[in-house]
C-alpha cells in the first residue's frame, strides 16, 4: 500500500490517528441522535448512576455545577431527563435518566467497540495480542487522566 504523502512518521502521531478515528466515530453516533458531547456524556453518566446530585455530574464531566445546570435545562426540554427532590426537601434534588433518555444513548458501548474492531482489523489476534502488551506496557507508568 502506497503511504500518503505526509505519512506519520512517529508512532504516536498514528497513535492520534487512531484516536481520530474514534473520536470521529463517537461525534458521528453522538450527533445521529440529536445530542451534544456533554448531553450524550451526561446521559450515559445518569444512566449507569440513576438519581445523581449535580454536583456527582459536574465532577464526572469535570465541569462546573452551572455548566451542568444548562445541561440539564436542555436535556429536561426534551423530555430525556428529571430532577426529582429527595425526601420532600426542596433543596435536595436528585437528577435521573428518563427511559427515552436511557433508550436514547442505549448501544453507545456496543457502538465503540464495533468502531475499535473495525480499527483492528487489519491485525491477527496474536497481532492483537502483542500490540495490547505493548500499550500496557506504555501506560503502566502514566498519569491517569484528571490525577495531579
Amino acid at each position: 500500500m502506497d503511504q500518503p504523502e505526509h505519512a506519520p512518521t512517529r508512532p504516536l502521531e498514528q497513535l492520534k490517528i487512531i484516536n481520530w478515528a474514534q473520536v470521529r466515530a463517537g461525534q458521528d453516533w453522538i450527533r445521529s441522535r440529536g445530542l451534544t458531547m456533554q448531553q450524550a456524556f451526561v446521559l450515559s453518566y445518569l444512566a449507569d448512576s440513576p438519581g445523581a446530585i449535580q454536583r456527582d455530574i459536574a465532577q464526572a464531566t469535570r465541569t462546573t455545577a452551572a455548566n451542568v445546570s444548562g445541561v440539564l435545562r436542555g436535556l429536561e426540554a426534551r423530555d430525556l431527563v428529571e430532577r426529582r427532590f429527595e425526601d420532600g426537601d426542596e433543596r435536595s434534588k436528585r437528577v435521573f435518566a428518563t427511559d427515552a433518555g436511557i433508550e436514547l444513548v442505549a448501544g453507545r458501548e456496543e457502538a465503540m467497540i464495533a468502531v475499535d474492531e473495525s480499527i483492528l482489523a487489519p491485525l491477527t489476534r496474536s497481532e492483537r495480542a502483542a500490540l495490547q502488551t505493548l500499550l500496557d506496557k506504555i501506560t503502566a507508568d502514566l498519569p491517569i487522566l484528571g490525577d495531579s
